[in-house]
Parts: structure tokens; sequence; C-alpha cells
């Protein structure tokens, strides 16, 4: 199969900044235990903007990034856990947003794997000759469903933006995508309950034990989902880079799933590479779900710090469970 060729990168992140000082004002806690559990220093927070609005701007530079037109984009593949409706799609929103007229628009969820399994759905319809340009937008307001009054969730997450054009290309591209359903319960949020009034007591009770009782809120087994993603992490690239055929010392650089400073350290110990072949930036933006790889895409590609050629190594994890990886030579 052909690989891909990432022709434009974009991003937003509202201009609010909250420190971990402001979030020791909600919750006890402090500057310095965030830190050092997380390496998160300070987070974005959106106050209006809606979820396909910053998916939108997003998706604009993006656009401009690659020097196309909108009406040229055939698919976009939205991505997102915190949509501002159940119907209609954050793709179609960001569709309406930018004129992409052309295009047919879908979601995906895949929480904060969300960009990996986009990406490889975009190599696969670029390489069936259906398509011939796919926009992806990543866009994550989880401030609308994080407990603000519980200290274990509410310091680690931010909200944002990514988005990449992406066309065929000849250079190289595998991916290896995994779930573990049976291990959901780590990382929950409950979205519409039934309140039909044919629902009775009974049936309340019959399902109580699948139901989450804390409101929409994120709940996350902090102990598990550590375990799960210093595994999961090392896993998705030494496993993607067997199927690349290449060692993992060859990577030029490796862009991890932002979730927490501390597995990106794990995992490059366990697969024995200096930590600084792992991009982060973490510490300014915390966890934006799956935004964060696009982020850190557009911002390495416009500091000059990708050079085409490069073999590089794209990483996520997180809920469902869900977790992936791909190398691709940019």
């Amino acid at each position: 199969m052909s690989g891909i060729f990432i022709a434009g990168t974009g991003m937003y992140v509202p201009p609010s900044i909250y420190t971990n000082d402001d979030m020791s004002k909600l919750v006890e806690t402090s500057n310095e235990w965030i830190k050092d559990r997380t390496g998160i220093k300070q987070r974005r927070f959106s106050t209006g903007e809606p979820n396909f609005y910053m998916g939108a701007i997003a998706a604009k530079q993006a656009i401009e990034d690659a020097g196309i037109d909108p009406l040229s984009i055939d698919m976009i593949i939205g991505s997102t856990i915190t949509p501002d409706y159940c119907t209609p799609s954050l793709a179609c929103l960001v569709q309406s947003e930018i004129n992409a007229d052309n295009a047919f628009c879908f979601d995906i969820n895949a929480a904060c794997s969300g960009f990996i399994y986009a990406l490889d759905a975009a190599h696969t319809y670029l390489s069936s000759g259906k398509v011939k340009t796919v926009l992806i937008v990543c866009s994550e307001n989880l401030s609308k469903i994080i407990d603000f009054t519980d200290r274990k969730t509410c310091v680690l997450f931010g909200d944002g933006a990514g988005a990449v054009v992406v066309t065929s290309g000849s250079g190289l591209f595998e991916s290896y995508l995994k779930s573990e359903g049976k291990n959901a319960q780590a990382l929950l949020c409950r979205a519409l309950i039934n309140t039909s009034p044919f629902v009775t007591e009974a049936d309340n009770e019959k399902y109580a034990k699948y139901k989450q009782t804390n409101g929409s809120y994120i709940t996350m087994d902090g102990r598990e989902t550590y375990r799960f993603s210093t595994r999961a992490l090392p896993e998705a690239i030494e496993a993607v880079c067997s199927k690349a055929g290449i060692g993992v010392d060859e990577l030029t650089l490796i862009i991890p799933h932002q979730a927490n400073l501390r597995i990106v350290k794990t995992s490059a110990e366990k697969l024995n590479i200096p930590l600084d072949k792992m991009f982060t930036n973490i510490d300014r933006y915390g966890n934006t779900s799956c935004a964060s790889i696009p982020i850190c895409l557009d911002e390495l590609k416009k500091s000059g710090k990708l050079t085409r050629g490069d073999k590089i190594a794209l990483a996520g994890f997180g809920g469902g469970l869900t977790y992936g990886g791909i190398v691709l030579e940019w």
C-alpha cells in the first residue's frame, strides 16, 4: 500500500490560560504536586467556544497551510468525545464552517487514540483510490465533562483542536491498532441517560451496574489507567516498527499522546531510547485527548523541526480502552 503525505497542519487552543496555581484555588492541590506527577504546568479551557468552532479554526489553518481549495476535500473525518450535538457530527459542522461542500463526513470515537484511528482510516480510503484529499479534525472541549471538584482528574485535561490535510504519498506507512473493551471501566464518561416515562424503577435496578453514578463527568481509575498506558505506549511503538520492518532506533522522532510526562518517561525507558526522542508539550496544554498529536505535529512543522524524509512514529492510548501506533515518512 502507498504512504501518505501530510500536506497541511493547523491547531487551535483557547486563549485563556489556567496555571496549576489557578487549579489549587478549586481543589486541594499545588503547583508542585501537579507538576511532579504529570509534567503539566498550565492548560487552556474554553470560555464559550463550541467544540466545532475550535475544530473549524484548526481546519482552516491546515487548509491554508496545504494551499488547497476547500472544495477539493473529498472526505472529512472528525474525532471527538465532547461533541456539541449527538447529531450532526463534528465533521459535518466543520464542513459547513469551511465550505468544503464536496466532502462526505463522519465522526469516530476512539478517545485519546482518535487521531491514530482517523489517520489509519484516511490511509485506507486514499489507498483505495476512492478519495484524493482527506481532512482530519480532532477537537476536544474537555472542560464540559470535567468534574472540577475531583482533584484526581480536573488537573489533567485541557481544551484544544488539531487538524491535518492528508493526500497520497510514496513513503513509508504502517499502522497497529488495538482495543480492550473488557477494561472500559477504567476510563468513563456517561452520555445522556434514558428518562423515558416507560423506564420503571425495576428497570433502573436491573441495569444499575452499567450506569455511572456521578453525572456526565470523566471518571478514571488512575492506577489501572497508568498501568495500561505504560504498557500500551511502548507496545504500540515496538509493534508498528516491527510491522514496518524498521528498528525503534531508526526513528527520527516519536510523538506520543500527551497524557502524562511520567508515562512518556517510563515508556522511553522500556524502549531503551533517550527521552529527547519523545516530543512533549504537555507542560503547556495538559491532556487534550485526540487533539494532542495533531497539535504536536502543527507545532513541530511550524518550528521547522520536521524534515521531509524523517521517519516518525505516532502513538495514542486512551478510553475504550484503545491504543495504536503509526509509522510514517514525513
